[in-house]
């Protein structure tokens, strides 16, 4: 029952109660019957007042139950809010634990991954240390890394014209029309670019140490032939050692490519960038030299490099009618480890009818007064990589005043069967060099690459792939540089295997002419009074050789020009941790322009050329 139902029957109780209390008395009896009624009444009152005392106390019960009931209704309701407020707070800590469960589980995958990863890698430094033991690409020595480098190498070379070379071209002895290796062609194959190379590098607190040593075989000692052992000798190519340092300043000195080479990033060595012919001496306007250098550089932020070396000087001499009255050098001196070698030998008589024979040595050497000095200037901006560069070079001879025969009979004597003698000798110098300039781009995610280089200046010649001489003579003796120009342009395509290539260049040597008063003829070189009209008419061997052809009289065939174009690919076979196989096929235009001179008409002038064809092949293995 609830508590409205309760106070309904207690209301319903208390108005029977009075209702009874309250009936009007009934009509008087007798007397006899009142004291019977009267107790009656009593009896009823008593039982009356028992019942409402029940009544009361079922009420007072009733009473105390509800306030049990609201009590715990109270309780009921107090437990329900702390209920509520423990379920809040267990709903927030649950939330507080699934946010830490999440937080746990992503802990615990970024640990797995870690570990994961860890395991990679302590396998793949397991795998590497393995493969370092079993084939390193490196060794180390005492703190030293050295890397071994270098090549094998299958080539040959297939010469519509002979030259009577290895694979390497000499582009200004491409015979004239007249000649008859004109007439012939010429096979040769050839192992001896092979090449052999060490790199050596460690490293201290601010700097790193470097050295490099690279050799082949394309030399050609005094017992060298190819009759059956090609007993060629090794030779040196590059021998450096280099100091670079932390703040951006590096020292090399040694045998190394020139400074006036072009290179691939910076005045970096070891990034020089070369022709990518076959042909080991590259391509017709390339400018090189490998030689003996002192070079200090500084880089500002791989942005700008500054470098300026000491190079060894060489003078090239050309010219022709003159005088012996000029010292330049000397042949090779054997004791002095110069090449001493020598090759046509000549006899004549002397003025006593005494014989006289005379050599002609294969090399020359010029007594240099100092070394070549050459600056240059490297920047990459960001797109392309620009050179600009400059070559310093003085050249001496002694000249002989009285090493005329008409001089010396008249002035340097005072007696008319005075000879040439060196009465009033001296020395002259003279001032040479030039500039240049190179720029490289790359296109197409760098699998395009052009190329442009240029250079020009007096008696920079032989820093051309051409070979084309420094200086002439004049008619007192003294040295006349040559004006020169060199330019070479190159397209590359670089892909996952192939590689083409195409090369286009040209190298100019201007007239160094002049008139000898006093021997009465003309001198020099490119001088247009000198003969060639000997260029077209072919002459018998020497007699009883076989091995010499004869020598085209009358043709002076003085280089004005030389040009190639070169087109060629390399293919990789394999390229891999067992090292790189590769084959590559060229194929090289070049033709030889002379200055005109006099002809078989008088008053004509013949200007004679000489090309050739040259087909290259190449098989080479690289180690790794």
């Amino acid at each position: 029952m609830n508590s409205a139902g309760k106070w309904c029957a207690i209301l319903l109780l208390a108005t029977s109660v009075v209702a009874q209390t309250s009936t009007p008395p009934k009509t008087r009896k007798p007397a006899t019957s009142t004291a019977a009624e009267m107790q009656a009444l009593k009896d009823a009152i008593a039982a009356q007042q028992a019942a409402l005392a029940a009544q009361q106390q079922e009420i007072q019960q009733l009473r105390d139950e509800l306030h049990h009931k609201d009590q715990a209704v109270d309780q009921a309701q107090a437990a329900a809010s702390d209920a509520a407020s423990k379920a809040a707070a267990a709903q927030a800590q649950a939330s507080q634990q699934q946010e830490a469960v999440i937080g746990l589980k992503a802990d615990v995958s970024d640990l797995r991954t870690n570990a994961l990863s860890t395991t990679v890698t302590l396998q793949e430094v397991q795998k590497n240390v393995k493969a370092e033991i079993e084939s390193p690409v490196a060794l180390h020595y005492k703190g030293i890394t050295i890397t071994p480098g270098g090549f094998a190498a299958a080539e040959s070379v297939r010469r519509s014209r002979a030259l009577g070379s290895d694979i390497n071209t000499p582009f200004n002895s491409l015979t004239l029309p007249g000649a008859s290796q004109n007439a012939m062609s010429e096979f040769f194959g050839s192992g001896r670019q092979s090449r052999i190379s060490a790199l050596a590098e460690g490293r201290l607190a601010s700097a790193k140490l470097s050295g490099y040593v690279e050799t082949d075989f394309l030399s050609a000692a005094v017992t060298s032939n190819n009759n059956e052992s090609n007993s060629y000798g090794l030779r040196q190519r590059q021998a450096w050692g280099q100091a670079a340092f932390d703040n951006g300043f590096s020292f090399t000195g040694g045998q190394m490519w020139s400074l006036a080479t072009e290179t691939l990033h910076g005045v970096d060595n070891r990034t020089e960038a070369v022709p990518l012919t076959i042909d080991p001496q590259y391509s017709v306007g390339f400018s090189w030299a490998r030689q003996y250098g002192l070079r200090v550089a500084k880089n500002f932020g791989n942005k700008v490099w500054l470098a300026a070396s000491m190079e060894n000087a060489q003078a090239t001499v050309s010219s022709h009618n003159n005088a012996d009255n000029f010292l330049v050098g000397s042949a090779g001196a054997a004791g002095g480890l110069y090449n001493a070698a020598i090759s046509t030998c000549s006899t004549s008589l002397n003025s006593s009818g005494a014989p006289v024979t005379t050599c002609s040595p294969i090399a020359s050497y010029s007594f240099n007064p100092s070394p070549d000095i050459i600056a240059k200037a490297v920047f990459e901006p960001g797109f392309g990589h620009y050179e600009v560069f400059g070559i310093y070079s003085r050249f001496r001879d002694r000249v002989f005043p009285c090493g005329e025969v008409a001089s010396a009979t008249t002035l340097c004597g005072g007696s008319t069967t005075a000879g040439p003698n060196a009465l009033g000798a001296t020395n002259v110098s003279n001032n040479g060099g030039g500039v240049g300039a190179n720029a490289r781009w790359t296109f197409m995610d760098k699998h395009m690459v052009f190329g442009l280089h240029g250079l020009t200046g007096r008696g920079i010649g032989r820093y051309g792939s051409g070979g084309l001489p420094d200086a002439a003579v004049y008619a007192n003796g003294g040295l006349d540089l040559i004006r020169s120009y060199q330019g070479l342009a190159t397209a590359e395509w670089h892909g996952k295997k192939l590689d083409v290539y195409l090369d286009a260049g040209g190298e100019y040597a201007g007239r160094a002419a002049g008139y000898d008063p006093i021997e009465n003829k003309f001198i020099g070189y490119g001088n247009p009074n000198l003969s060639n009209k000997g260029c077209y008419t072919e002459t018998a061997p020497i007699v009883g050789s076989g091995f010499i052809p004869g020598s085209l009289g009358g043709c002076t065939g003085d280089t004005r020009v030389v040009m190639e174009g070169t087109i060629g690919y390399w293919y990789r076979l394999y390229t891999g941790p067992k090292g790189r196989f590769q084959y590559g096929i060229q194929y090289s235009y070049v033709a030889r322009d002379t200055w005109d001179g006099t002809g078989f008409t008088k008053g004509m002038s013949v200007s004679p050329s000489g090309l050739d064809n040259m087909v290259f092949t190449s098989f080479r293995y690289y180690l790794p």
